[in-house]
């Protein structure tokens, strides 16, 4: 086979030359045959070159500045690429509503033209329509900005933020529209927020799914968002901040109190219900197991010990530290909190101030299967601090020892939490400041141990001159002028001019009071009166009286709010016009003179004053008139009175008040007279109304009488049965502090007169139940009470209870 082939080609290589050339151009014609037979390809079409730009539909912007926005060059090519850049570019300055590129040839030259809408200029925009919730709130969700191109992006968001306000507070029907009003001679727009509010969804019932161990109600009890109910103001309205913080805080805190420390909420959904603006708030729960006390254990107390402690343990008065047992009692979160701020209280009514009480929860299965929870007291104690020194800022008029004298900190005290808010509670009832007080300051001092406590007060225009009309059940009408400085030359002191008069009245009244009489701690009021008063309740004929009172105060042992008054009192009274019936019974021909001595016992701790919301007020006073001291009487009288107030709620500012403050009061006076009164009936004790005697809300003056309920009365007239010489009243309030000037209040009074101290029953009692609002304004307090007299009958004796209003105003409140 190599033979064979080495001879072919020999046979090719001696061929004659002639013949392998044309065997050569045979082949590549062969090969190029195709090549010929294909069309060259064309060639690439160039980009145009820009000679000319045209800038159409600009009116505020100039030309060059739209060219250069839109990087488009003269003498440079153009293409699709250059085209989308430029109009991308334009569009980016929020300069315009429309962007378009054209381009074509004329006489062999590219003009490329760039259109454009230019977008007005937002002049002004406002909100239409706001009444169901604070327009502030509403424009904080408008981010739009005037004097600039309206951004329709920003309007848009601005219009769903409004419409999220609305559906946040409820008002799922509100629907918010962009109204443009152009402007003719200028490219400029006005734009208006239109909102139509609608109705509120209101929340016809709540659903809770996956509990077990308590009813809906009581679940629902706890909650803000509740439903609907009968009195007007269970509205039900919807509220998505509500229900948030329903199912963040209030249903696992309440389900926490109950020992559900791992209580879940799992679903929160509205649904509408069939009527319309009505829905249905379902909420599914996963209670958990509820927990139970395990061991209980203190480390890091050295101040206090482990016994000490323990005795503030809420789960059992028996356990202490590190017994290493399980308690067993049911758990309950917001009692383990109120017994770790009575121990950080401790702390800190000791000095230590910089201490810390962690509480911490180790939550385990225990024996038997069921979730336990260890509880420990982590206490940092830190070093005691005591008070360093104690700084007054901010008063100019009044003197700093009228402040400290308020003051029950001292320097080189330990520090003292509690003693640090009554200081600032005695100051604030000076009522010499602008309130609230901030609280005080309590900051290292420079050894860094020790600590400075600085007071800031801003003084208050506290002298006042007050005049108008005034009404009373007692007095009728007529009118007042008064002059009152409580802090006379910046030292506390007190004087006041008071003048009413009128038809039935005419009673000046000049009184003068020292806190502390030479800087020392007695105290004195010495008080001239001259008055004349025509009863019209009771018809009890005319009054004149004329006289002055002495008064001295001692501080009782060194206490500070407790002293000890001794007074003396004398006056000349002239009786006339009075009813045969009471002139008969208290006679006084020619006139009468009346001399007393006083003494009381009063201890006051309230705060809050003149609506009080803690502490306490008791007051025992003796009088004895005539006798050797001379005199138309011969009697002696015993009055009694307690107050007693709490607080329903901590207030904010960590104790030291502020904003709306609930309290509860009880009050309790009784009264008793023995001898013989002589001509002074007023100094015996009638009952009913709120003008002439002792209140009792809910009956007519002089309604109660010894002889039991008098129908009869009205205010026109009164008999000497009216009367008597003892008596008890007693009154539970729920009130709510609204501000230093303004109170409401519920209430429930009781009470009764009697003939004789030795018929004196507190057993047998007139009821009534009522509301009532108190103001003082700038012409002095007012009150109105409404009182339901439960125990009111008719002539026959019949049961027929009933509403009585009272009004108070001006000097009789």
């Amino acid at each position: 086979m190599t033979t064979g082939r080495l001879g072919g080609l020999g046979a090719i290589v001696s061929a004659p030359l002639h013949t392998v050339a044309a065997v050569l151009a045979a082949l590549v014609v062969m090969v190029a045959a195709p090549l010929v037979a294909q069309d060259p390809e064309p060639a690439a079409p160039q980009a145009p070159v820009v000679d000319s730009i045209v800038v159409i539909g600009n009116h505020r912007l100039k030309a060059e500045e739209i060219t250069n926005f839109s990087g488009v060059q003269l003498f440079q090519p153009i293409n699709f690429r250059t085209v989308q850049r430029a109009i991308a570019g334009l569009y980016a300055t929020s300069q315009f509503d429309d962007v378009r590129v054209d381009g074509h040839e004329v006489e062999g030259r590219f003009i490329v033209t760039l259109i454009v809408k230019e977008r007005p200029i937002l002049q002004r925009w406002s909100i239409r329509g706001v009444e169901k919730i604070e327009e502030s709130a509403v424009r904080k969700k408008v981010s739009v900005l005037e004097g600039r191109p309206i951004d329709r992006v920003a309007v848009a968001r601005s219009r769903a933020a409004i419409d999220s306000l609305y559906k946040k507070r409820g008002y799922y029907a509100s629907v918010t529209k962009i109204v443009e009003n152009r402007h003719d001679t200028t490219n400029a727009v006005d734009v208006v927020f239109d909102v139509k509010e609608g109705g509120r969804v209101a929340i016809s019932q709540v659903v809770i799914e996956g509990n077990e161990k308590f009813k809906d109600k009581e679940v629902v009890a706890a909650m803000s968002s509740r439903p609907e109910g009968f009195w007007w103001f269970r509205k039900g309205e919807y509220s998505e901040d509500k229900v948030e913080d329903d199912l963040r805080n209030k249903i696992p805190q309440w389900y926490a109190n109950r020992g559900h420390v791992d209580l879940r909420v799992l679903t929160d959904t509205l649904i509408a219900d069939s009527t319309p603006g009505k829905a249905i708030l379902k909420i599914t729960l996963d209670e958990g197991k509820p927990y139970k006390v395990g061991g209980f254990d203190i480390v890091g107390n050295r101040r206090f010990s482990s016994e000490e402690l323990s005795l503030f343990f809420p789960f059992g008065t028996a356990v202490v530290s590190g017994s290493g047992k399980d308690v067993g009692a049911p758990f309950s979160r917001a009692d383990w909190e109120a017994a770790t701020e009575k121990v950080r209280n401790v702390y800190s009514n000791n000095g230590y101030i910089t201490s810390s009480v962690e509480p911490e929860e180790v939550r385990r299965t225990g024996a038997d299967g069921k979730p336990m929870v260890d509880l420990r007291w982590r206490v940092f104690e830190g070093q005691p601090a005591t008070i360093n020194k104690i700084v007054v800022v901010g008063n100019d008029v009044t003197h700093e020892r009228v402040i400290r004298e308020q003051i029950v900190l001292l320097p080189g005290m330990t520090f003292n939490r509690d003693l640090l808010i009554r200081s600032y509670q005695n100051v604030s009832n000076l009522n010499f400041f602008e309130q609230p007080l901030p609280p005080p300051d309590v900051q290292q001092a420079e050894n860094g141990v020790d600590v400075d406590v600085t007071f800031r007060v801003t003084e208050k225009n506290t002298g006042n001159v007050n005049f108008g009309a005034s009404v009373g059940q007692g007095v009728g009408v007529g009118g007042f002028l008064g002059l009152e400085e409580p802090n006379l030359f910046g030292k506390g002191k007190k004087g006041r001019v008071q003048w009413q008069f009128g038809k039935n009245i005419n009673d000046f009244n000049l009184s003068y009071s020292d806190p502390a009489i030479r800087d020392s701690r007695i105290s004195g009021t010495l008080t001239l009166f001259n008055s004349r008063q025509r009863y019209t309740v009771g018809d009890l004929g005319r009054i004149r009286r004329e006289g002055a009172n002495v008064q001295l105060g001692f501080p009782f042992f060194g206490s500070r709010y407790t002293r000890v008054f001794a007074s003396y009192g004398f006056q000349r009274n002239r009786f006339t016009d009075t009813p045969a019936d009471i002139a008969d019974r208290y006679r006084c021909d020619k006139g009468c003179s009346r001399s007393s001595l006083g003494m009381s016992l009063v201890r006051d701790t309230r705060i809050g004053l003149p609506f009080p919301v803690a502490g306490t007020s008791i007051t025992t006073s003796a009088e004895y008139d005539g006798g050797f001291l001379g005199g138309s009487g011969n009697y002696q009288k015993v009055d009694l009175e307690g107050q007693w107030f709490t607080p329903l709620n901590r207030p904010s500012g960590e104790g030291f008040g502020g904003g709306v403050q609930f309290t509860l009061g009880f009050k309790a006076k009784s009264g008793f007279v023995f001898g013989d009164v002589g001509p002074f009936f007023y100094e015996l004790y009638s009952l009913g109304g709120v003008q002439y005697g002792i209140p009792l809300r809910g009956y007519e003056e002089f309604g109660i009488t010894p002889r039991g309920y008098d129908p009869s009365a009205s205010g026109s007239s009164v008999r000497p049965e009216s009367f008597g010489k003892s008596y008890a009243a007693f009154t539970i309030e729920a009130g709510a502090r609204l501000s230093q000037q303004f109170y409401v209040n519920i209430f429930s009074d009781a009470g009764n007169v009697y003939a004789r101290a030795r018929q004196y029953n507190p057993s047998r009692l007139f009821r009534s139940i009522g509301a009532g609002v108190a103001l003082i304004s700038p012409l002095g307090p007012i009150g109105i009470d409404l009182g339901y007299g439960l125990d009111r009958t008719d002539a026959n004796g019949k049961p027929k209870p009933a509403w009585q209003l009272h009004f108070r105003l001006g000097n009789f409140f």
